[in-house]
């Protein structure tokens, strides 16, 4: 069999009107993820992937070739002393410096982690995290093989102005290889190459809004939307061009931004030249109309265009799942559910795709033991051969008469439409589109251009993302703000007064802890699967995972909702959501620390039996099912005050669903709610 990596790089572009980054995610992903990715692949030998490198990753890594401090918003702060920042700058610096990932990243690092619980921040504490937060970005490669790094990790002093320069200075030199590390491997044939339309826009939308309602009948979409198909075939020709400037020859396969394809877009594709490009299951199946899976393990043309589509589940394996797992136990899975596929005697290819950069700050090590362990096993395994998406182009593919329309997130394009925050994002470009059309006419070409790069940016996929209840993010509000800024700019230089509604955010009175809300009181329910007791769960917690989508999608399991709370020494849960897909699933596993205690629950005896009972390392556990699925843990028999659950739903051998989506559930058993107590 074969089996095909294709790892997608991409940031948003986060440059204002002014050409400076906004916020330094680009910066810090290069320290940590763009090198080592295939650096860990390169010293595994005889294996080979696909890097996507997508178009604003690439001209915002030449800005910080150029010049770091001039091009960035944050190190032109960072580079200050804190005693010369206002206090709106010093709160920001404050608020990205903790944006790191507490368990893998800040709590590792014991002086990072002191300050990250301080109280109060003077200038001397702030100068020492702002080093301690660049320094926990770097990556594995940095950590080991760049000089300044390592001494830098190893001191205990206070650090100095001096020190950030020395650190900057030596980063920014890192950076520079970037680009150059790529095009070597690529030379030796140990990776593909790709990239993404300019701006990373969802093309299907841009060519016809009435693809997103034809994928989901019922979305709503905006009224009288205009064709943008011009601003689509720029956005292929304009990032090939970049592609070829940075790598010296044209790409010849694209991954389309979020997977998101029609008819339409594989022709304009193939009008530019490419041989291949990638998208979901989802879209196979609705193409096929059926869900086989056989059928997903080829590769298939359409149109000309040879196409490769995403195995789900073992794509969010790795995104979602194996970050949880001792590293050989991941590689060990992962490699055992390929088999089955050779086993069946065909000659098969598997497609595994997905982010190549945000999965990794939530491994420990950053992921450099289990991509270890997974490329060494494969490396050993003889039956499978690790290949590029260009080998993949050269061969013979199963011919796709028809080719369904939609994205990797559930087929459908309802993460960048529908949800009315989303679709004012739209209406905001096609006003702004209708107010350019009409005063044209009197601008000069220069003036045009600049226009035009600035609604390509604007039609990126990022911002719509992040608007709507499906993600959530501290830095809603700078993305916002980003959007909109381009569309003011068009109309400031057409010498317009832009309209007030641009100056209005979209994103109102939303925060990124939605998702959970802390239980009020103790509980005691009833513990029969029944869900007609509604008092019996007043004042629980409740994890809402329909809004727990933060910088990554997946396939979103039967769960929706978990509901939970304690009373003394005993943890209640209860699950909401799609009761009958639930039904289909084999397995429920209930992990639970710092007792190292994995409880496994065979599901198809809990829906015949309606009952279980389990005893393992002095826990006890009751799951119930009727209408919904409830549990409780018993602790009396151990010394603690606080445990962490994590949940895992099993369907056809593939963990489908990891519950909290955020991590862990922390609960403290000996909390009282006295402060929710009132006469």
């Amino acid at each position: 069999m074969q089996l095909a990596f294709l790892w997608h790089m991409h940031q948003p572009d986060y440059r204002d009107a002014s050409d400076v980054m906004q916020m330094p995610w680009v910066f810090l992903h290069a320290i940590k993820d763009y090198y080592d990715m295939p650096w860990m692949l390169a010293r595994h030998n005889g294996l080979k992937a696909t890097f996507n490198i997508t178009p604003p990753l690439i001209e915002q890594i030449q800005l910080y070739s150029d010049d770091i401090v001039s091009n960035d918003r944050f190190f032109a702060l960072w580079m200050k002393h804190p005693s010369e920042l206002n206090e709106t700058d010093r709160q920001w610096m404050i608020k990205m410096c903790k944006s790191a990932p507490y368990e893998t990243m800040i709590e590792p690092i014991e002086p990072y982690r002191q300050l990250y619980h301080m109280e109060q921040i003077d200038d001397d504490a702030l100068c020492d995290m702002e080093v301690w937060f660049i320094l926990a970005w770097c990556g594995v490669y940095l950590r080991t093989h760049n000089d300044t790094v390592k001494e830098l990790l190893a001191s205990e002093s206070e650090f100095k102005c001096e020190h950030k320069h020395a650190l900057l200075q030596t980063l920014g030199d890192f950076i520079k290889t970037i680009f150059p590390y790529y095009a070597k491997l690529q030379s030796e044939g140990i990776i593909s190459l790709s990239t993404t339309p300019l701006n990373h826009p969802i093309l299907p939308l841009l060519i016809d809004m009435n693809n997103a309602e034809s994928a989901h009948p019922g979305t709503n979409i905006p009224e009288h939307p205009l064709s943008l198909v011009a601003d689509a075939k720029l956005q292929i020709s304009q990032a090939q061009a970049l592609y070829k400037t940075t790598f010296g020859h044209d790409a010849i396969g694209f991954w389309p931004a979020e997977g998101a394809v029609d008819e339409r877009s594989v022709a304009l594709y193939r009008d530019a030249g490419l041989k291949w490009i990638a998208t979901d299951e989802a879209i196979l199946f609705k193409s096929l109309g059926s869900d086989h899976r056989d059928a997903l393990y080829h590769s298939y043309k359409h149109n000309g265009v040879i196409m490769g589509f995403r195995d789900h589940g073992l794509s969010d394996l790795i995104g979602f799942t194996y970050r949880f797992w001792a590293a050989e136990r991941a590689a060990d899975h992962f490699v055992s559910m390929l088999y089955p596929m050779v086993e069946g005697g065909d000659k098969c290819t598997v497609f595994v795709i997905l982010d190549g950069e945000n999965a990794w700050e939530f491994y420990y090590n950053n992921a450099f033991d289990f991509f270890d362990a997974l490329y060494t096993k494969l490396a050993e395994t003889e039956w499978c051969s690790m290949v590029g998406m260009d080998t993949i182009a050269q061969q013979d593919a199963r011919e796709l008469p028809h080719l369904a329309a939609g994205s990797w997130i559930h087929g459908e394009f309802n993460t960048w439409v529908g949800h009315p925050e989303k679709t004012r994002g739209w209406e905001l470009i096609y006003m702004t589109r209708r107010d350019y059309e009409h005063h044209k006419e009197g601008l000069d070409e220069e003036i045009q251009t600049k226009i035009l790069q600035h609604f390509l940016a604007a039609e990126c996929s990022d911002w719509f993302w992040w608007y709507g209840d499906d993600h959530s993010t501290e830095f809603s509000a700078e993305f916002d703000e980003l959007f909109r800024s381009h569309l003011i700019n068009i109309y400031h230089l057409m010498q317009i007064s832009p309209p007030n509604d641009l100056y209005i955010p979209i994103i109102t009175n939303r925060s990124g802890e939605d998702f959970l809300l802390q239980p009020k009181f103790p509980i005691q329910p009833l513990i029969d699967g029944g869900h007609n007791a509604f008092f019996e769960w007043v004042g629980c917690g409740i994890v809402d995972e329909t809004k727990l989508f933060s910088t990554m999608d997946r396939k979103r399991g039967p769960i929706e909702r978990i509901r939970f709370g304690q009373n003394e020494k005993v943890v209640y849960c209860a699950f909401e959501g799609d009761m009958e897909a639930l039904q289909h699933c084999e397995k429920l596993y209930i992990t639970i620390e710092p007792f190292d205690t994995r409880f496994e629950i065979s599901m198809t005896s809990l829906f015949r039996t309606k009952k279980s009972i389990m005893e393992s390392n002095k826990i006890k556990l009751l799951v119930a099912y009727k209408s919904w699925l409830e549990l409780s843990l018993d602790f009396n028999e151990r010394d603690t005050q606080e445990v962490q659950l994590r949940f895992e739903i099993e369907r056809e051998g593939i963990i489908i669903q990891t519950l909290p989506g955020f991590g862990e559930l922390e609960i403290a058993l000996d909390a009282t709610y006295d402060e929710n107590w009132f006469v």
